[in-house]
């Protein structure tokens, strides 16, 4: 009884977490088009910088300790193997969510695309749907939303990185994604690019270091893997 209790706080913790996962994203993803999309007045812009500074630091932080190897093993002996993935989900989920609802607006509009490049950057944006879902496939959604623990048992054939699709061509095609669908916007408002701005340069802070602990749990594989997919996220330039 008490292990079936036990797995029943799991599931629950777990499906929660999932279930935050998906709001938070589609939070994000109403903030970005709708609230971020309209253009605000110039009175209190330095202040707002700030507070959304302080909000995007605030997740970034959380968003790159906790996906540190040396933290993650620290979580998974307090909370155990089968809730270390759903704890970092819900609280990751819930700063998300949280900095885009208390995102301020910025004064400015830097474009506002004709009805031609319109059409043609809402193109690109949809080539960034199609690839985050592609890549979020091949990388195991169960596994990113905590619904899976995808840790080897001890004795296992070692892990081997993703090479398929979008990963055979860049490295992080996730974070690509991501970008694809910040940047080419119809009306790039204040508001808009200084998010677009501050994701793109904890990208480019967050690449080196997840690529350390990738090395040190692929070993070898990884640095086959990098030898041969030289594009960390844009093939040709980086």
């Amino acid at each position: 009884m008490k292990g079936s209790s036990q797995s029943g706080r799991v599931r629950i913790v777990t499906i929660g977490g999932a279930l935050i996962f998906v709001a938070s994203l589609i939070t994000g993803g109403y903030a970005y088009a709708v609230p971020f999309g309209q253009p605000a007045l110039l009175e209190h812009s330095a202040r707002s910088i700030a507070i959304d500074v302080v909000l995007f630091v605030a997740f970034g932080l959380h968003h790159s300790l906790f996906a540190r190897a040396g933290l993650k093993r620290r979580v998974r002996a307090w909370v155990g193997p089968d809730l270390d993935r759903s704890v970092y989900v819900w609280i990751a989920s819930v700063l998300f969510a949280a900095m885009m609802w208390w995102w301020q607006p910025v004064a400015g509009t830097l474009w506002r695309a004709s009805d031609a490049v319109g059409w043609l950057l809402a193109l690109v944006q949809l080539g960034g749907a199609v690839l985050m879902i592609v890549a979020g496939r091949l990388a195991d959604v169960g596994d990113l939303a905590g619904l899976r623990h995808t840790a080897a048992p001890v004795g296992a054939t070692p892990p081997t990185p993703i090479s398929r699709g979008p990963y055979g061509l860049v490295r992080h095609p996730l974070y690509l994604a991501f970008l694809l669908l910040v940047w080419p916007v119809q009306v790039m408002t204040g508001t808009r690019f200084l998010f677009a701005a501050l994701f793109t340069a904890y990208v480019l802070v967050a690449i080196p270091l997840e690529e350390r602990d990738l090395r040190r749990t692929f070993g070898a594989a990884y640095t086959e893997y990098a030898r041969r997919v030289r594009a960390r996220l844009v093939p040709g330039i980086y």
